[in-house]
């Protein structure tokens, strides 16, 4: 069963409540920074917000939404259009995700058929974190308070392969594409010196490079993981068995 047929969970109408009047805290803590938090919208009448999810809480649904992704995937359009008017004036996703762009890898099927304003993702081939994606999980973070970053690789990863190409064999790709692989060459360069699929490694080493690229990146991110408000990690999809498994 996907994560909105699930009526143990809080509404989306209550999370999008209860993020929006945390905004005021988020501009607060940002104004040092230069940046403003949007403009508060007023929220239908609803139920009583319900409680923020901690980091270890939000990485938890994720999880059990993988679980479920495993034992019985399916996909939920019935309350797409209650969801669409709901999330239309404002969001509150709960967690945030880096992906790799691979068609055979959207989180928000991975994680148990999320619907609409859940996930805050960034995607791109190789799921590295530029300029750009590193301000979208700033504002995710530190505006729209979602408590969780996973950085999510996959099995088989055609980016992760260019980059292992051009170590081992000095390989070049034509337009952007050599320059876009740049950021997954260090991984590449450590997976080559372990022997054993280089590939894989690879793709592991990548990952656990961009959560403590992360974790290591100020002001925004590494002040909040320091706080404890959010929690920044990494795991690899497998695209055979579709299972999500946490890295160390």
């Amino acid at each position: 069963m996907c994560d909105i047929c699930q009526t143990s969970r809080p509404s989306r109408r209550s999370a999008l409540s209860l993020s929006l009047a945390a905004l005021p805290l988020a501009a607060a803590s940002l104004a040092g920074l230069g940046i403003a938090a949007p403009a508060r919208a007023q929220p239908a009448a609803g139920p009583a917000p319900a409680a923020p999810l901690t980091p270890d809480q939000a990485l938890e649904r994720l999880m059990a939404g993988n679980r479920r992704f495993v034992a019985e995937p399916q996909v939920c359009s019935a309350e797409l259009i209650r969801q669409r008017g709901q999330v239309a004036t404002g969001q509150a996703p709960w967690a945030s995700v880096v992906s790799c762009a691979d068609s055979r890898v959207p989180p928000e099927l991975v994680f148990g058929g999320l619907g609409l304003g859940e996930l805050f993702v960034v995607r791109n081939a190789g799921n590295t974190v530029d300029t750009a994606a590193l301000g979208t999980l700033e504002f995710g973070a530190a505006v729209l308070r979602s408590p969780v970053i996973l950085v999510l690789g996959h099995t088989r990863c055609g980016a992760v392969a260019a980059a292992c190409d051009v170590v081992a064999r000095n390989a070049t790709f034509p337009g952007a594409i050599g320059t876009m692989i740049e950021a997954i060459l260090p991984a590449a360069i450590s997976a080559s010196r372990q022997g054993g699929d280089v590939v894989e490694a690879a793709i592991r080493e990548n990952v656990r490079r961009t959560v403590e690229r992360l974790k290591a990146t100020g002001p925004i991110l590494s002040d909040l993981a320091a706080k404890g408000q959010i929690r920044i990690v990494g795991g690899v999809y497998d695209l055979a068995s579709g299972r999500v498994d946490l890295l160390a």
